[in-house]
């Protein structure tokens, strides 16, 4: 349904990803961001998605055409690790919302595991963004501090996640409480990654399709 493009990030470095384009022509632009596998497959069907749910979807391509098998947790974490996550937020990320944002459109961004805490640290330092929806993710605090939160922001946790811990989730969300910042946090009996319909180990369709209507209902209302 897709297509890769190339754009430009604000520094002025071209950058590539994978743009889902919805029926309307004025529709509005959610950012896609992928989980520390890479621009997967599954990634890309996301956007898809999104765009058939009115919303034109860009998915940037973080480690420039690497995808990391998912038995190999150990080359995922290598890539990840590799990732300069503030360059990649603030060149690659800004430069594809600024891409969706050209004609008008508000925009936002949401993102999975790696995705996640790129989403948190997005909404903290992109000022295109009109909302954000983090799946599973949260950043250090040096990274992003609750009480920077710019835009609305809604969160998707699983209770049964050993790397984005209900512990980081709860103090994240207190924090931007005691900020006074728009957030509304859930939390599914699930694993982490239950969103990946390609990993049938982790997956939850019933988890998966709830925070699916949450964060297209989210965007609906922030963004048009």
């Amino acid at each position: 349904m897709g297509t890769g493009i190339s754009f430009k990030r604000p520094d002025g470095k071209d950058a590539r990803g994978y743009l889902a384009n919805a029926a309307r022509g004025n529709a509005p632009g959610v950012v896609v961001i992928q989980e520390w596998w890479g621009l997967s497959e599954q990634i890309k069907g996301l956007a898809d998605r999104f765009a058939l749910a009115g919303f034109d979807a860009l998915a940037p391509d973080l480690y420039n055409g690497v995808v990391v098998p998912y038995h190999d947790t150990d080359a995922a974490n290598k890539e990840m690790n590799s990732l300069d996550f503030m360059d990649a937020t603030t060149q690659t990320v800004r430069g594809a919302a600024q891409y969706l944002a050209r004609n008008g459109a508000k925009v936002g961004l949401t993102g999975f595991c790696l995705g996640g805490a790129v989403t948190i640290i997005g909404v903290t330092k992109i000022p295109e963004l009109a909302a954000g929806v983090a799946f599973y993710g949260i950043p250090p605090e040096q990274a992003a501090k609750p009480a920077d939160v710019k835009v609305p922001l809604q969160g998707h946790f699983a209770n049964r996640d050993d790397w984005c811990t209900p512990q980081v989730v709860d103090a994240f969300e207190k924090g931007m409480k005691a900020a006074g910042k728009t957030a509304e946090f859930f939390r599914y009996e699930a694993d982490h990654a239950f969103v990946n319909e390609q990993r049938a180990a982790v997956h939850d369709r019933e988890a998966a399709e709830l925070a699916w209507g949450r964060a297209t209902e989210f965007f609906k209302k922030h963004l048009g």
